[in-house]
């Protein structure tokens, strides 16, 4: 199955937590309706990307990078590459890559969508992230490293993130929620 058929597929099924989600489910399958390449960057002005929150095991701190070309503070994520086989793949390879850990486990439910403006990632000009987020927990004892995409990498208390960004503030209480519903497994 091709990463657009899986996309299609994964959103298709989705059961989206609010209204305002629900009305970005259906966005995002419009246009891989429109666009037969519109999990790709080439895609432009928008395409899919993929992340991950990643969350302590005990789901009290969740771990952010301060990203070197944005300058603010973000879950981890990135633009589909060609060996990912799911949008579950590209969220994990994404959080490790910028992380450096190993052993998450991540949830295959999609956890939140985002569709964002990013000035610096093509040079036609701005493009819209059609961004498919993904829950995933760390090991107890979970070291993360910097890693060339970000200036810093650290637990923050889920009570005190370092943005009160309306779209980060949202995905963290969906994501205590889901961890509510289905607790860890050691």
């Amino acid at each position: 199955m091709s990463l657009h058929a899986e996309a299609t597929t994964l959103l298709t099924g989705w059961v989206a937590p609010t209204p305002a989600q629900e009305q970005d489910r259906r966005d995002y399958l419009d246009h891989l309706a429109v666009h037969p390449g519109g999990a790709w960057r080439s895609c432009f002005p928008a395409h899919l990307t993929a992340g991950a929150l990643v969350v302590s095991h005990d789901g009290r701190h969740v771990l952010l990078n301060l990203h070197r070309k944005a300058q603010r503070w973000f879950h981890f994520g990135g633009h589909l590459e060609p060996d990912d086989p799911t949008l579950v793949a590209a969220a994990l390879r994404e959080a490790r890559e910028e992380s450096g850990l190993t052993g998450l486990q991540v949830d295959p439910e999609p956890l939140h969508l985002s569709r964002h403006e990013v000035a610096f990632c093509d040079p036609r000009g701005p493009v819209q992230h059609l961004d498919v987020r993904f829950l995933a927990r760390a090991d107890a004892r979970a070291v993360p490293r910097v890693s060339d995409e970000s200036l810093d990498v650290r637990w923050f208390a889920v009570d005190a993130l370092p943005t009160q960004d309306a779209d980060m503030v949202e995905m963290v209480a969906l994501a205590q929620e889901r961890a509510r519903r289905t607790p860890a497994t050691s």
